[in-house]
C-alpha cells in the first residue's frame, strides 16, 4: 500500500517512520522542500520521499491530511481529481472551532473520496511509544465501514495501538470529543502529554 504524508510535521512524520518500517511505501508531500521540517524528514527519509503534493497525491493508495487544519481547502480543491476514489485520513484539528475536523471540507472537493478521521486524539509521542506502563494504547477512529476501513484500520494497527472504530461520519463529533478531551487533561489540567486513552471491557 502506497501512503502519501501530506505535511512534515511530528504527527505525519511519525507515522511515516511506522508505516515504513512496517513495509508500506510512504512519500512526504511538502510545499517547501527547504523548510526545517522537511530538511528534518531527510535524516530519515531517502531524499526521493520528500515530493511536491501533487507528486505525493498521485503517489498514494492513501492520502494523510497532517498539514495544518487551514491549509486542508487549498490543498483538497487543487488536487481534488487525484483524490478521488482515495482512501483519505483526516488528522487535522482546530480546536475552539464550531466543527474541528476537515472531513466535509474534503469531501467537498472530491465527493467520492473515502474519508476517515484518525491520528487526531492523541500526540504524537503516543505513536511514536504506543505503550504507556505496560498497556497498548487504544485509538478512536471513525469512517465509512467495508473495505477501505479494514485497510485504515491495518494502519492504525501498523502503528502499535489498538484501532477502536466508533463508526460512520455520524460520529465524527465523537471522535473530535475525545481530541478535545485529550488536549484539555494535558494542557488545561495539567497532567502533560504523558496521558493516554484506554477501552476496557470484560
Amino acid at each position: 500500500m502506497k501512503i502519501a504524508i501530506l505535511g512534515a510535521g511530528n504527527v505525519g512524520g511519525t507515522l511515516g517512520q511506522k508505516w515504513a518500517a512496517a513495509g508500506r511505501e510512504v512519500v512526504f508531500g511538502v510545499r517547501d522542500p527547504n523548510s526545517v521540517k522537511a530538511q528534518g524528514l531527510r535524516a530519515s527519509y531517502p531524499p526521493a520521499a520528500l515530493k511536491s503534493v501533487a507528486e505525493a497525491v498521485a503517489f498514494g493508495d492513501v492520502a494523510l491530511f497532517s498539514t495544518p487544519h487551514a491549509a486542508v481547502a487549498e490543498i483538497a480543491q487543487a488536487h481534488a481529481a487525484a483524490l478521488t476514489g482515495k482512501i483519505i485520513i483526516d488528522a487535522t484539528n482546530n480546536f475552539g472551532a464550531a466543527v474541528v475536523n476537515n472531513v466535509q471540507t474534503i469531501l467537498d472537493a472530491a465527493p467520492s473520496a473515502l474519508v476517515f478521521r484518525a491520528f487526531n486524539s492523541l500526540g504524537w509521542e503516543h505513536f511514536a511509544n504506543p505503550r504507556l506502563d505496560g498497556a497498548q494504547i487504544d485509538h478512536f477512529y471513525c469512517g465509512p465501514d467495508g473495505q477501505a476501513r479494514a485497510a485504515v484500520e491495518q494502519l492504525i494497527a501498523a502503528i502499535g495501538v489498538r484501532p477502536v472504530w466508533v463508526g460512520g461520519h455520524e460520529m465524527l463529533s465523537v471522535v473530535d470529543a475525545l481530541g478535545a478531551l485529550w488536549v484539555t487533561l494535558a494542557f488545561r489540567r495539567g497532567w502533560g502529554r504523558g496521558i493516554a486513552l484506554k477501552l476496557l471491557g470484560k
